[in-house]
């Protein structure tokens, strides 16, 4: 049987709805025997903006950049134990920048057949619209996007895994 995703890319952001996405991910691709990458973005961006806008000094901006990171780290090592516990392999990478240009490059350079998000957070204006990098990232990659949603189901899904 021919599987319909060879690679899979999950982006996970430290929100519940990202660690969400990675169990249906863990689960679509224990499924089609696709390769499996978790993909964390620090947003260095977010970063310069407040060190611009005199929110950040010089020093600050340094040890939020190391809770950034540790917080990449952590997140990312949770991905792997997750995967490791229901016997898939699975590679995390860390990216630094904009997470919207960062997610359509790792896309396109790990050639992924699809890229699995977490439920996108509410818009409360048009301004925030143009503004949520991972939505701007899904309507522009190159690939089919999942977004994940029904928590309880994917905990169940996830959980019925051996």
């Amino acid at each position: 049987m021919y599987s319909p995703f060879k690679k899979i890319l999950v982006y996970i952001d430290g929100t519940e709805a990202s660690m969400t996405a990675m169990q249906l991910a863990i689960h679509l691709a224990k499924f089609t025997a696709a390769e499996l990458t978790a993909f964390y973005v620090i947003n260095t961006r977010a970063m310069e903006d407040l060190v611009r806008a005199r929110i950040f000094i010089h020093e600050e901006k340094l040890e939020y950049s190391r809770d950034l990171e540790a917080d990449a780290r952590r997140y990312l090592h949770h991905s792997r134990e997750m995967a490791r516990s229901k016997g898939l392999a699975i590679e995390t990478v860390t990216g630094q920048g904009n997470p919207y240009q960062e997610i359509i490059k790792e896309v396109k350079e790990r050639k992924i057949d699809l890229l699995i998000i977490g439920e996108i957070s509410r818009i409360i204006s048009r301004r925030d619209e143009l503004y949520n990098d991972v939505e701007r990232a899904m309507r522009s990659v190159h690939c089919s996007v999942l977004i994940v949603k029904d928590e309880e189901r994917v905990w169940w899904l996830y959980d019925m895994l051996k």
